[in-house]
């Protein structure tokens, strides 16, 4: 160390200079002529272009040039330009001893002598490969995330400044947002939000927590250019350089309104599943009780009747008794109430004039509304028959005009109005497509929020004080319409009153002018007649006996299916049966069935509230309603028993 001061020091100028110069290696410094002859060599030209001075002095130093840059006049162009300027500066590909190219940084200086006379030039090269590679990676890299970028249409992809404005935005964006490139970069991304959250502060809130966090994400309703709103799952990354500063914000948005409209529906769908299958369950349990209770008040009614007609000479316990059966009859009313909700009540389809019935009613209706309140009536001029029970559909009009009062406490008008509409197919869930007639009543109360209204057909459920409602009106509706291939539709809003809609399919109404009249033959009064009364509910037997022995017939009793097969057998047959439906082991329909097989001339009559035989039996047989009155019993019987040639066939088959 100590020898090679001393040298430094001894040497000349001009040899420091050349130790210096030598003892650089990580860059080519070398001098040439004024022609561009190599006429020195330092260690770092030998390092990376591979030539040993004694090869490389007097050979011209465009030899490190490509071919192409040699048929381009590229050498010739940078002496040129550093004698004439001083100073040349480039980069491009040079090439070593061995033919491999690297990517260098060229500086070329004239040299002049103190005169100012032009000797030759100074050329200093470095060897930048490993940067020039580096730097084509990333640029490769850069290249492919823009493409990556810009050839994503699912996602809004889009720089922001830390101010908030847009920067940079891709194909997504423009195709979710509806904006080109030039009308958007440079503003402020807020302008896809709504006005609600923009009062919110909502825009500068996700900003902030980026900054803070790293990281935002959440859903929401965002704006298009057109105004129309989509629902979106928003990202925003905070981009901080190397040092932490926050230099922006990337931003990334993606429309999923649809997966939110297929969410909802699924949502919607097992909710409403649910509620079916509750109803199901409710509608179960309520046609079992109202089959139960009507055995009860056919064991009232019927023993109250006999005992009415034996009191005749007893005035004042003739009006306990009248008391007692109009308490039964309501009680019955109640029944088939649910049993309408339940959808087994028995109606009687036929064509209604919708006008003409509320024509009919409109004496009742005014009585049960009161002096304050007027009601409105608007119908076309011609309006097609709708298929369905005139009485329950009556019954369902009253219901919905005193539930219209109840909601005008004040007094008010309620509007009945009508018209027809063709349905197309999945236009109104639970309609097939054809023609309807939209019965509706509208009140002008105080109307139902949200919650209210999603529970007005719940069974039980009633907004009136205790007493005043049993909460089975607009349910008894509701399955009245699903009974007779309609719909209830009720339409409220809290402060604007409520509508409710009854969509009755229109009658396939045969012209009657082409009808030849047929005379119906009158009801003969029933002769005497055995009857096999054939109930498991002893109450209910007992009473039918006794109607049947008031009614001067003979009874005989069967408690089971079986039992009554039993007696059948024995002989000697009965004239009439009749049979309840809903017993154990053996129905009254598969008793009936057994009849018909065994003895066909043998009269079968089916006592029951349903409309429809549960256990999916379609049996064609005289019914009497569940409960029936000593006066409806004997109707039937009349009519049952009148010859022998009157008989009532019976046949059955499983619905399929």
């Amino acid at each position: 160390m100590k020898a090679s001061a001393i040298t430094l020091q001894t040497a000349t100028a001009e040899g420091r200079y050349r130790l210096l110069v030598d003892a650089i290696t990580d860059y080519a410094i070398y001098l040439l002529d004024a022609d561009g002859h190599v006429s020195s060599w330092n260690s770092g030209a030998q390092r990376f272009k591979g030539y040993t001075e004694q090869e490389i002095l007097g050979e011209h130093f465009s030899r490190f040039y490509t071919a192409e840059d040699k048929a381009a006049g590229i050498p010739a162009k940078a002496l040129a330009t550093a004698e004439s300027e001083g100073r040349f500066e480039a980069e491009g590909w040079r090439v070593r001893k061995d033919g491999e190219r690297f990517w260098a940084h060229v500086v070329i200086d004239a040299i002049r002598n103190h005169e100012g006379q032009f000797v030759g030039f100074a050329k200093i090269t470095r060897d930048l490969s490993e940067r020039k590679i580096a730097e084509e990676v990333l640029k490769r890299s850069e290249e492919q995330f823009r493409l990556l970028v810009q050839g994503v249409t699912d996602y809004a992809i889009y720089m922001l400044d830390p101010d908030g404005n847009i920067a940079s935005w891709n194909p997504g964006a423009q195709r979710i947002k509806g904006y080109d490139p030039e009308e958007i970069i440079g503003q402020h991304f807020s302008r896809f939000y709504t006005e609600e959250d923009r009062a919110a502060e909502r825009p500068k809130k996700a900003l902030m927590i980026a900054a803070e966090e790293g990281r935002f994400e959440k859903e929401g309703w965002r704006v298009r250019k057109d105004g129309t709103r989509f629902w979106a799952t928003v990202i925003i990354d905070a981009i901080r350089d190397d040092e932490g500063k926050l230099i922006g914000f990337a931003k990334v948005t993606r429309d999923i309104t649809e997966k939110r409209e297929v969410q909802e529906a699924l949502q919607r769908a097992q909710e409403e599943l649910f509620q079916a299958q509750k109803m199901e369950a409710v509608g179960q349990l309520t046609g079992g009780v109202a089959h139960d209770f009507n055995n009860l008040l056919m064991a009232i009614l019927g023993s109250l009747e006999i005992a009415r007609k034996k009191a005749a000479a007893l005035p004042e316990i003739l009006g306990l008794i009248d008391n007692a059966i109009n308490g039964a009859k309501r009680g019955a009313s109640l029944t088939q109430r649910l049993l309408a909700f339940s959808r087994r009540q028995d109606l009687k389809l036929e064509p209604v004039e919708v006008p003409a019935l509320v024509s009919e009613m409109a004496e009742l209706l005014q009585r049960s509304i009161g002096p304050r309140i007027e009601i409105s009536t608007t119908f076309p001029l011609k309006l097609p028959k709708v298929q369905s029970d005139p009485n329950q559909l009556a019954n369902a009009l009253l219901n919905l005009v005193v539930n219209a009062r109840d909601a005008m406490p004040d007094g008010g008008l309620i509007t009945i109005s009508a018209r027809k509409q063709t349905l197309i197919a999945r236009q109104m869930k639970d309609l097939s497509a054809g023609d309807y007639v939209c019965l509706s009543v509208k009140d002008e109360g105080e109307g139902m929020d949200s919650e209210t209204l999603g529970k007005a057909t719940t069974p039980f459920f009633t907004t009136k004080g205790v007493g005043k409602g049993t909460g089975l009106g607009l349910p008894m509706v509701q399955g009245l319409m699903a009974q007779s291939g309609g719909r209830l539709v009720v339409k409220s809003r809290q402060g604007m009153g409520t509508t409710a809609e009854l969509w009755l399919p229109v009658a396939d109404v045969v012209d009657e002018s082409s009808l030849i009249p047929v005379e119906q033959p009158e009801i003969a009064p029933a002769r005497p007649l055995t009857v096999l009364a054939v109930d498991d509910d002893g109450l209910v037997l007992m009473n039918t006996v006794l109607m049947l022995e008031d009614l001067g017939h003979r009874p005989i009793e069967a408690h089971s299916g079986e039992k009554a097969l039993e007696i059948l057998k024995a002989g000697p047959l009965p004239d009439v049966v009749i049979t309840d439906h809903a017993m154990p082991h053996m129905t009254g329909a598969e008793l009936a069935t057994r009849i018909g097989d065994l003895y066909p001339d043998l009269k079968v009559i089916l006592a029951t509230g349903y409309a429809e035989l549960p256990d999916g039996i379609n049996i064609d047989l005289p019914r009497l309603a569940k409960p029936f009155t000593q006066r409806q019993l004997n109707e039937i019987l009349a009519s049952a028993g009148g010859s022998a040639a009157s008989r009532i066939p019976v046949t059955a088959r499983k619905v399929e």
